[in-house]
């Protein structure tokens, strides 16, 4: 399996059982600019770093934009008692300032808001794609990673209320498209602070992975590094300071993780907060 990592500087590298091998094209970029639809050139003779000693982080750390899928299931759907789905509802942009690094921490800025976790699948995209269609989009994904959709709950628009600093971790592995099979096959996990919240196959997507690069290359020229995620299933749920996140997908090796902190929150000036769809009542405490 081709799982790529972006490490210290922006250096890229191929994780081998639990080494990291450099890559000579250097940053991911880099390797996405010079991919033609297989695998990156590695070589596997080199010892490679040991993965305890590199910080690794987002994959793609300047994408030109975020692409993300709202209510892309049905039970996501249900639980938020929301009228719309994709559908109806098409993409919003996330601010690519929102990204963080995998094992970072998650800053929560208001003391009177509601912040849920939701974990997602996300593609980025190889090529320049324009009005592509659902046949050959999968033709225009470069590979394959996990994301956390951090969300502000309330009437705000959507692209506001989850494009804060830090709202958007990322990683830590990339795997290529070849190698990673069929996206609408893939598990998902998601834990908070030890917690089973979310379990979900994509196959349970309202929109498919084809359907959203179609729809998202009618709208906008998606260009290489660009994002997509896909949307989260039911189970999310609010985030307090000190709380650790945990996704896991199928087909990507390595779990992404965040921490949730909340060192100095002020009242929120918007006031959305009982606007908006409902979101689901808090898990209740264990015993």
């Amino acid at each position: 399996m081709t799982r790529l990592v972006s490490y210290d500087d922006g250096q890229a590298g191929c994780l081998v059982g639990d080494r990291v091998i450099p890559l000579p094209t250097g940053t991911m970029r880099d390797v996405i600019a010079a991919w033609d639809g297989g695998e990156p050139a590695i070589d596997g003779s080199k010892g490679g770093i040991p993965l305890s000693d590199v910080h690794l982080r987002v994959p793609v750390a300047d994408p030109s934009k975020i692409i993300a899928a709202p209510v892309n299931y049905q039970d996501h759907q249900a639980e938020m008692n929301s009228d719309a789905q994709v559908g109806a509802l098409g993409f919003f942009l996330k601010a690519p300032s929102s990204l963080l690094d995998p094992g970072g921490t998650i800053q929560l800025p208001y003391h009177d808001r509601r912040f849920d976790q939701e974990g997602e699948l996300a593609l980025v995209i190889g090529r320049t794609a324009r009005r592509v269609s659902e046949q050959e989009a999968l033709s225009y994904v470069f590979g394959y990673t996990a994301l956390l959709d951090i969300t502000m709950r309330g009437g705000e628009d959507r692209s506001t209320r989850k494009s804060f600093d830090t709202f958007t971790p990322m990683g830590p592995v990339l795997v290529t498209a070849d190698e990673f099979g069929d996206p609408g096959d893939a598990q998902l996990r998601c834990w908070v602070s030890g917690e089973l919240r979310q379990k979900a196959s994509t196959r349970d997507l309202i929109w498919s992975v084809p359907r959203l690069v179609s729809y998202a290359s009618s709208v906008t020229t998606l260009y290489p590094g660009d994002v997509i995620s896909t949307g989260t299933p039911a189970g999310v749920g609010p985030l307090t300071a000190g709380d650790d996140v945990r996704v896991e997908i199928s087909g990507l090796g390595l779990d992404l993780t965040a921490r949730v902190a909340a060192d100095a929150p002020v009242a929120s000036p918007t006031s959305g907060r009982d606007r908006g769809p409902v979101p689901p009542p808090p898990p209740k405490p264990r015993p």
